[in-house]
């Protein structure tokens, strides 16, 4: 019977063509943003978590004046971190091993081509300690271990001639300029789905410091704690030790010491907040959708007063004449949904893959089935509230005065 009901619901949408879709604008339109932005915030969330490209348990990072927009991490702080910080921090009972590392924006030759890319320095005595913080292994040929200077270790994106912007593949044993140096690349970094990573060169301190003249100082200290329930314990430790060494107060910290997961999840924050605010824009529109619906269904109701009058006529109830209109309502947002998920799932899988193109990752786009099934509830939902006065309506009207009009 409901079946029925549904039916001649769409018989009767499907005659009132263009004004029935203009009456599915606003509840299209704000399902596609819904599902669309979403989705690429879904996307946008893990592009973010591969750009950290550190999974441990165990890591912490220190820098001096936290992230800064305009460069590397620590390369805005006006009292940067030394090589001294990074052996007293080692010495701490919690901490494993610490690993200084400078970061510098460098500029990349190769086949008469130039790019800049990120060069980060290697320790010549815990190459082994940072690649483990930094959770990095070779694809091809090997790491920076106990070579002489002159070799660098570059990234699975920078050797890509699709992707480096050489027109040319770089392979294990060819040589390139990084600030007009000769450099021979020994090894390949396995790709990690990383903007920063996948393009970064690695490079020896000395080797380092000879384009840079970087000093003593450092951008970074990687630390590994030797267990993960000493995390917090660890932080306590490096914090009051660098307060002692830097002369400042609890709360006036010119330095961050922060883990992967709580970076994560401050971005994560930030993110959830803008998809809440793109869901509160959008449903504005579902709601000037709804009141389309209100509009149509209510003129619907005048013009097929006949109608009304014929089916009460041949034994028609109240509620039959309720359930009717009221199924149309509710199809006129189901179908308006229905539109609105399947350009809100194109427009989420091409930005998805925009944003792998973008920054050389490899997400695979997602579908939320929760979020389609419950924009496909709510669309009928909205719709045929949207309808039930003018449903109520349609269910009042005399037979006789409905068949005289």
């Amino acid at each position: 019977m409901k079946l029925d009901y549904l039916i001649l619901a769409l018989k009767n949408l499907k005659h009132r063509g263009i004004r029935s879709w203009l009456t599915l604008l606003g509840i299209f339109i704000g399902v596609t943003a819904v599902v669309a932005l979403i989705g690429l915030g879904n996307g946008l969330q893990a592009a973010v978590g591969a750009q950290f490209g550190v999974s441990s348990t165990q890591a912490l990072t220190v820098q001096a004046g936290g992230l800064n927009a305009f460069g590397p991490p620590g390369s805005g702080a006006v009292n940067k971190l030394t090589r001294d910080d990074s052996d007293a921090i080692g010495r701490l009972g919690t901490i494993e091993f610490a690993t200084p590392r400078n970061l510098e924006t460098a500029k990349i030759e190769y086949n008469d081509v130039v790019v800049f890319s990120m060069a980060v320095s290697v320790d010549d005595e815990m190459e082994r300690e940072m690649y483990e913080t930094m959770d990095l292994e070779a694809d091809r040929g090997t790491m920076l271990l106990n070579d002489a200077l002159g070799r660098i270790v570059i990234g699975d994106g920078l050797a890509d001639g699709s992707k480096n912007g050489f027109d040319k593949d770089i392979m294990t044993g060819d040589n390139i300029l990084v600030q007009d140096e000769r450099f021979k690349v020994v090894g390949i970094l396995k790709k990690k789905g990383s903007f920063m990573f996948d393009n970064i060169v690695l490079m020896y301190q000395d080797d380092l410091d000879d384009l840079f003249e970087v000093g003593d100082e450092v951008d970074v200290i990687g630390v590994k704690v030797k267990h993960p329930d000493l995390m917090d314990r660890a932080k306590e430790e490096i914090e009051r030790l660098l307060r002692k060494r830097r002369d400042v107060k609890e709360g006036e910290e010119d330095f961050e010491v922060s883990t992967p997961d709580a970076i994560l999840e401050t971005v994560n924050s930030v993110l959830g907040r803008v998809k809440a605010f793109i869901v509160i824009i959008a449903s504005i529109s579902i709601l000037v959708g709804a009141l389309g619906i209100v509009n149509t269904m209510t003129t619907s109701v005048l013009e097929r007063r006949k109608e009304i009058g014929i089916m009460k006529a041949i034994g028609g109830t109240n509620f039959q004449v309720f359930l009717q209109f009221f199924f149309e309502s509710g199809m006129l947002g189901f179908v308006g949904g229905l539109v609105g998920i399947i350009l809100g799932t194109l427009a989420s899988v091409t930005g998805t893959l925009a944003i792998n193109s973008f920054i050389g990752a490899e997400l695979s786009p997602s579908v939320d089935f929760f979020l389609i099934g419950g924009a496909l509830l709510g669309s009928f939902v909205v719709g045929a509230v949207a309808g039930i006065v003018p449903a109520m309506n349609a269910a009042k009207q005399n037979p006789v005065e409905a068949l005289r009009g």
